[in-house]
C-alpha cells in the first residue's frame, strides 16, 4: 500500500480552511489542528461584541466544515513546537504528529507595542473570548453607572476609549456609538445612555490611512456625526484601571478600554524561527519566499497574517488581512499539487488586490478599488453583501442577513446577553 502524502495544517482560519478545502480531491492525508474549534469571521467580531449578532452567527465547528472531505481530518489541540529534525509539530500536551508538508496558518495576537501590562486593563479584538468580554464590559458599565449616585463616576463609566484608526477600531467605535445613542435610549432610568462619550485615538494624522484622504475624511465626517470624538495625531502613553494617558498629556477618564491598535504573529512563529534558524521580521512574523515557504525548507510554508511576505519588487510586507490568506493558500494548493504530480513549480505568489471596505454604522460605509472609491448607503449595501458572501456557510448567511434586515428596520441590538459576570469580568 503506498504511503499518502501528510500536509499538517496549523490553524482553521481563512487561510488554512481555504488551503483544506482546495486540497479535498488530492490524493494527501490533512491533519489540520487548531486551538479552537471552530472557524471564525474575525471581520464582524465587532458586531459580536457590540450586541449585534451573536456569537454562533460568525462561527461554525472546523468538524463541521470538514465532515465530508474524506481526506481530513480535524484535532483540538494547540501547537508548541515543529521538530525539524523528525518533520514533527508538538502539541502543548505532548502529542506529537509527522509530516511531509507544514502549512502554518496560525494567525495573529494583540499587540501592546511592547506594554505587555496594558493586557490587564485594556481588551483586544481576535477571539470570539475576546468579544463576549468587550460585550460584558461595555453593558456592565451602563449597568453600573445606572446604580451610581456620583455624576463623575457616571461619566467616567459612561466614557468608551477604542485605540486603532483602522477599520477594526472605526468599525468598533461607530457601533458603540449607535448601541448609546440609539438601541439603549430610554431603558434606564437614572442615565440616558446617548450621554456616553465614545473616543477614538488613532496615531495617525487621520483614521483609515489606508484609504485616499477624501475617502478617510468622509469616515471622520460620519464618525462625528454619530457623536464619536477623535484624538488624531497622538498616542497612548499609559493605560491603568481607571484611565487613558495620552502623549499630548490628555488624561481621559474612563473604565473601558478597547485595543485594536495592533497585532503580532502568533507566538508558535518564534519557536519555528528557532527551529528553522529564520530570525523573525517585523511584528513577530516569519520571513517568507516567494512561494510562501520557509527559506531553506522547501516543505514548511508560512501563510496569512504569521507571513511576512514581500512582494517582488515592493519594499513593504502584505497586510493581514483575509484576502491575503486566502490567496496564499490557494496558491500553496497548486503548488502542492504540482509537487505530487510531478510538474513544476508555479510562478512566484501574486497578490491580487480587489480593494478595501469599512463600515462607520448604519449606512454609512466606505469603499475603495483602485483609484475608485465609493461612500454612503451604496458602500454600506456593497458592505453587507460581500460580507455575507464571504461567510462560511449557508445557515450563518441567512442568521446573518436576518438579523441585520431587523437591526436596520428597529435600531435594535437583541443579543445583548452579557453571560455570567464571573465568567467575562477580566
Amino acid at each position: 500500500m503506498v504511503k499518502k502524502h501528510k500536509v499538517v495544517v496549523i490553524g482553521g482560519g481563512f487561510g488554512g480552511l481555504t488551503l483544506v478545502q482546495k486540497l479535498a480531491h488530492e490524493p494527501v492525508e490533512i491533519l489540520l489542528i487548531d486551538r479552537s474549534n471552530h472557524h471564525l469571521f474575525q471581520p464582524l467580531l465587532y458586531q459580536v461584541a457590540t450586541g449585534g449578532l451573536s456569537p454562533a452567527n460568525i462561527a461554525m465547528p472546523l468538524r463541521t466544515l470538514v465532515s465530508r472531505q474524506s481526506n481530513c481530518r480535524s484535532i483540538l489541540g494547540e501547537v508548541s513546537d515543529v521538530n525539524i529534525g523528525r518533520n514533527e509539530v508538538v502539541l502543548t500536551d505532548g502529542d506529537h504528529f509527522e509530516f511531509d508538508t507544514l502549512v502554518v496558518a496560525a494567525g495573529a495576537v494583540t499587540s501592546y507595542f511592547n506594554h505587555p501590562e496594558w493586557s490587564e486593563n485594556v481588551v483586544g479584538l481576535k477571539s470570539l473570548d475576546d468579544a463576549m468580554k468587550i460585550r460584558w464590559r461595555i453593558l456592565s458599565s451602563f449597568e453600573k453607572a445606572e446604580r451610581s449616585p456620583d455624576p463623575q463616576e457616571q461619566m467616567r463609566l459612561l466614557t468608551f476609549v477604542v485605540v486603532g484608526g483602522g477599520p477594526t477600531g472605526v468599525e468598533m467605535a461607530g457601533a458603540i456609538a449607535e448601541l448609546s445613542h440609539h438601541s439603549m435610549k430610554n431603558e434606564f432610568r437614572n442615565i440616558k445612555s446617548e450621554s456616553a462619550r465614545i473616543i477614538l485615538v488613532e496615531g495617525n494624522s487621520r483614521p483609515l490611512s489606508m484609504f485616499r484622504e477624501d475617502l478617510s475624511a468622509k469616515a471622520c465626517k460620519d464618525l462625528e456625526i454619530l457623536g464619536v470624538e477623535l484624538r488624531l495625531g497622538v498616542q497612548v502613553k499609559d493605560v491603568n484601571s481607571n484611565e487613558v494617558e495620552l502623549s499630548n498629556g490628555e488624561k481621559i477618564s474612563t473604565n473601558t478600554v478597547i485595543w485594536a491598535a495592533g497585532v503580532a504573529g502568533n507566538p508558535l512563529g518564534a519557536s519555528i524561527a528557532r527551529a528553522t534558524g529564520v530570525p523573525l521580521a517585523r511584528g513577530q512574523r516569519i520571513p517568507v519566499e516567494a512561494d510562501c515557504s520557509v527559506p531553506g525548507h522547501p516543505n514548511i510554508f508560512v501563510i496569512g497574517d504569521l507571513a511576512a511576505f514581500i512582494p517582488q519588487g515592493e519594499t513593504q510586507t502584505l497586510p493581514g488581512v483575509a484576502p491575503v490568506a486566502i490567496q496564499q493558500a490557494q496558491y500553496v494548493s497548486g503548488l502542492i499539487h504540482n509537487r505530487l504530480i510531478g510538474n513544476p513549480p508555479p510562478p512566484p505568489f501574486t497578490y491580487f488586490d480587489k480593494g478595501s471596505m469599512a463600515t462607520i454604522g448604519r449606512g454609512r460605509a466606505i469603499a475603495q478599488v483602485g483609484r475608485f472609491g465609493m461612500t454612503g448607503f451604496l458602500a454600506w449595501m456593497a458592505w453587507l453583501f460581500i460580507h455575507v458572501l464571504l461567510l462560511v456557510g449557508f445557515q450563518n448567511q441567512l442568521l446573518v442577513l436576518t438579523q441585520w434586515a431587523v437591526n436596520f428596520v428597529t435600531h435594535n441590538r437583541g443579543a445583548r446577553v452579557m453571560g455570567r459576570q464571573d465568567a467575562w469580568k477580566s
